[in-house]
């Protein structure tokens, strides 16, 4: 009898092209699946898959670890949950290429826009490159715990060839535009997946200024996708305010049109606008009949920021006493705001922050929940603050303070700014279902005090797959499917995302039954001590990466078999055709 690396037995096969499941075992030689089936042969390795759903690897491919990857080798909290390639360099930002005297400048961006530190960045970063293409070759030695792409970003390429008036917004000259189309065709070429950009005033430096890419003119878009073009590579990766969203729609469409190259963008429901979302996504399928590779990106739950007492923002930001204690370890701040008098100081006091998104959170608690455990991320009217304090009699403030404290001060209140307008999820259900959408948004790697949606494909399987209550779910075998072989095709990454022979062996082994999210913890990991938010989950029983098991029941077993992915990878089919 053969005997291969490894056999997966006894699994319910989920193989990523969106059909019925089926029963079979799975073969891993090389890297690669070699036979799936009934096997009879022996595996140096077996993994009893009984009454569990084998799925490929995650495809991710709107993260940011464009940081992490050069200091770390574990690209968590992505590898967490069933990640097994996560593409990065997303929304513009990023960190090639720069010159030495814009390292600062770049930090300051990465902190405004994805809220990681500066101090966190400053320390951790090395700097050894200063092209794109040095950065791949930086990048190119390192292993992790999953496999890693990159996209260039708009906004360093901005900066490095205008500088100043880069950063400044000023319109680009047909000097600066061929330059940047050389950068944006040079690194498509070098290994990078495509291209990125912003265009919202969500994104700011941390300074407060727009990103440089904010009022990029159409010209200065159409000259760097023609870079791309002229490569025959390489996608585009958007994400916009939609402020006039008929002229920008058409600007996109017209990318495409002459560009040839794939074009996402993020599209999700905003309070401001609840009904732009359904307009983006009847203009993508639109594109999508019309056979242009339109599509958006779409996160499974609502996009929310986490509060409290260790993290980034809390509903008492703004108040006078509060910023007093706001850096004093937790144990001490605990200690102060149990305190009966420094309490109803506070409590007695008015906010008096600056920011407006401090300033909307203090108006904002009839969608402020508490979180729970298990998280609930579709949570009812019932669970926010202000329902919570009417019941009780005392005011919203209070009741904040009082959750916050709960846990030794690590209670976690839940704000959902994206996809909750309804005050339901029925709108992403929507979206989940186009077929000109992707899964995507998670943000992996960011947003390290506010914002925890690395865990996005645990969310998608758990809440849409099994759990919902308060209205229908859709099928896993779709749910699988778009956040493996839909997301992978995209990007070029044709030899994986499937359960075929021939393709990688980049595999989940899950305990459906038990799959759970936990609760967002604070972890202080980063460099310079930095801390971050992290969620973990139970039921991923192995995680697979090119064969070799890089988690078992959620515990890494110290194999780092990822690596940087360059550029577009051929289908089995296709790479044995031109061999």
């Amino acid at each position: 009898m053969a005997t291969h690396d490894t056999i997966i037995r006894n699994g319910l096969i989920y193989d990523g092209t969106g059909n019925a499941p089926f029963e079979a075992d799975i073969a891993i030689d090389n890297g690669v699946i070699s036979q799936i089936g009934k096997i009879d042969g022996k595996g140096l390795n077996e993994i009893d898959a009984k009454g569990h759903i084998v799925t490929p690897g995650f495809v991710d491919i709107h993260t940011h670890y464009d940081g992490q990857a050069t200091w770390g080798d574990a690209l968590d909290p992505s590898s967490l949950h069933g990640v097994t390639t996560a593409v990065m360099g997303n929304c513009g930002v990023g960190f090639a290429p720069c010159r030495e005297t814009d390292h600062d400048r770049l930090i300051q961006l990465m902190e405004g826009v994805e809220d990681i530190p500066f101090p966190v960045l400053a320390e951790g970063l090395p700097w050894q490159w200063e092209s794109f293409a040095d950065y791949l070759d930086f990048l190119t030695p390192r292993r992790f715990d999953i496999d890693l792409a990159a996209q260039v970003p708009h906004a360093a390429m901005r900066v490095y060839v205008m500088g100043e008036r880069g950063a400044n917004r000023e319109e680009a000259s047909d000097d600066d535009i061929a330059q940047m189309a050389e950068i944006a065709h040079d690194a498509v070429v070098a290994g990078a997946l495509g291209f990125s950009t912003s265009r919202t005033l969500n994104h700011r430096s941390a300074d407060g200024s727009p990103t440089p890419t904010l009022t990029a003119s159409e010209k200065e878009l159409q000259g760097i996708a023609a870079g791309l073009k002229k490569a025959g590579r390489g996608t585009l990766q958007f994400v916009s305010d939609f402020d006039d969203m008929h002229a920008e729609m058409a600007m996109l469409r017209r990318l495409v049109e002459t560009s040839g190259r794939p074009l996402s963008v993020s599209i999700a429901q905003a309070d401001s606008k609840p009904t732009l979302w359904r307009h983006l996504t009847d203009w993508l399928e639109q594109g999508d009949n019309d056979g242009l590779p339109l599509r958006g990106q779409v996160g499974p739950r609502p996009v929310g920021v986490l509060l409290g007492l260790e993290l980034t923002l809390n509903p008492l930001s703004g108040h006078p006493s509060f910023e007093k204690i706001a850096d004093l370890p937790l144990a001490e701040k605990v200690s102060a705001l149990s305190d009966p008098a420094f309490r109803a100081q506070l409590l007695d006091e008015e906010p008096g922050s600056d920011s407006p998104f401090v300033r909307a959170l203090l108006a904002s608690f009839g969608k402020i929940f508490v979180l729970g455990d298990p998280p609930d991320y579709e949570p009812t009217a019932d669970k926010t603050v202000a329902a919570i304090a009417k019941h009780r009699g005392v005011s919203e403030v209070e009741v904040a303070l009082d959750l916050m404290l709960q846990n030794d001060g690590r209670g976690v209140l839940y704000f959902p700014f994206l996809n909750f307008a309804d005050g339901n999820l029925d709108s992403t259900r929507t979206m989940l279902q186009s077929a000109a959408t992707l899964s995507g948004l998670s943000d992996g790697g960011a947003h390290v005090g506010m914002i925890c949606d690395g865990s996005f494909p645990t969310s998608l399987l758990t809440h849409w797959g099994r759990d919902r209550t308060r209205g229908p779910g859709l099928p896993l075998e779709l749910l699988v499917r778009k956040q493996s072989h839909d997301t992978a095709q995209w990007v070029g990454l044709n030899d994986r995302g499937l359960l075929k022979i021939g393709y990688r062996a980049d595999i989940n082994v899950i305990d459906f039954d038990k799959l759970r999210l936990h609760l967002p913890e604070i972890n202080h990991d980063l460099p310079a001590a930095g801390r971050r938010l992290m969620q973990r989950a139970s039921g991923y029983s192995a995680t697979l990466v090119a064969g070799e098991v890089t988690y078992r029941d959620g515990r890494p077993t110290g194999a780092k078999p990822g690596k940087l992915v360059r550029g577009a990878q051929s289908a089995p089919a296709d790479r044995l055709a031109a061999e």
